[in-house]
């Protein structure tokens, strides 16, 4: 197994255990003779969250995926959720796009600030700086490991009240935030109204915000996303409560007006839109917040 391959693995292996969806997604699945095997599925895209302060954020994340061969691409904003994020495209076709996403924590409040800054301050260096880029294994175990303690119940709550992102991410650290089935690749069920008929009929919840498909501006990126499933969360105080955990993603990416006459089975992935909409990615962020999740409770 090459080393790329072996990051992603451990990526997705605790990501499938703490998100259910994935499971009950892929079982009917195959049920449904979309997929005959787990792996027969085309992963669109992964995503990461970020704090902006100094030795984290973009600037430090991004060096393990440029390691490894990937090209960094497209930069969005998202002002209302003061959010910076790129895309990047993979080495090769059998990867994933990556989307990293990162908080302006400068243009939150002192008191938010102050919050993130009594978990992050000690960090005095780039821990990815530390890291061996080319020991697989290092790079997989330290996208689970934590890299500042957790905060109090009241200190979550505070950070969500004006920033739900950073609520996530102070808790949830560098955890996978999304993978992302690639609905127009499947034989059947390859458009996102059939796909999410099929998904409401198994029980998963969909993201409402901005309808339950996000499409571009041109038409031809649209995207749905499930609602993260709550989980129960031990604060640095003691107590639990349940929180937004990850959740899985749909999209539906068509082929460009150029490529728009080849016969479906010539379409290839580089006929179709590349890249992503700052429009749908700004809805598809609140399937972690409170006004989705509430859904899922």
């Amino acid at each position: 197994m090459e080393a790329l391959d072996q990051i992603m693995e451990a990526l997705f292996t605790p990501y499938r255990e703490r998100v259910p969806d994935v499971g009950k997604i892929v079982n009917a699945m195959q049920a449904k003779e979309m997929i005959a095997q787990e792996n027969e599925i085309e992963n669109d895209h992964v995503a990461f969250r970020t704090l902006g302060v100094p030795h984290l954020g973009l600037a430090s994340f991004e060096k393990i995926f440029l390691h490894y061969g990937y090209t960094k691409m497209e930069p969005y904003f998202f002002a209302k959720k003061k959010l910076d994020a790129y895309w990047y495209a993979p080495p090769h076709p059998k990867y994933p796009r990556i989307f990293i996403s990162e908080l302006r924590v400068r243009d939150l409040s002192e008191a938010s600030q102050k919050i993130i800054g009594k978990f992050t301050q000690s960090i005095t260096s780039d821990p990815v700086d530390a890291l061996d880029l080319d020991n697989a294994a290092q790079v997989g175990e330290f996208f689970h490991r934590p890299l500042w303690d957790l905060p109090t119940a009241k200190e979550y709550e505070a950070l969500a009240s004006e920033s739900e992102y950073a609520a996530w991410v102070i808790y949830n650290r560098y955890y996978l935030n999304h993978y992302t089935i690639s609905v127009h690749a499947l034989s059947n069920y390859n458009t996102l109204e059939k796909f999410n008929t099929f998904l409401e009929e198994i029980g998963v919840v969909l993201n409402t915000a901005g309808g339950k498909i996000k499409v571009s501006p041109d038409g031809l990126l649209r995207q749905s996303s499930s609602v993260a499933k709550m989980i129960a969360a031990t604060f640095a105080c003691g107590t639990t409560q349940e929180i937004p955990g990850s959740y899985v993603e749909f999209a539906e990416r068509l082929p460009l007006a150029k490529f728009q006459h080849l016969p479906k089975a010539e379409i290839k992935r580089e006929h179709r839109r590349e890249g992503f909409e700052a429009g749908n990615a700004d809805k598809i962020f609140e399937s972690t917040f409170r006004e989705q999740t509430q859904k899922n409770a």
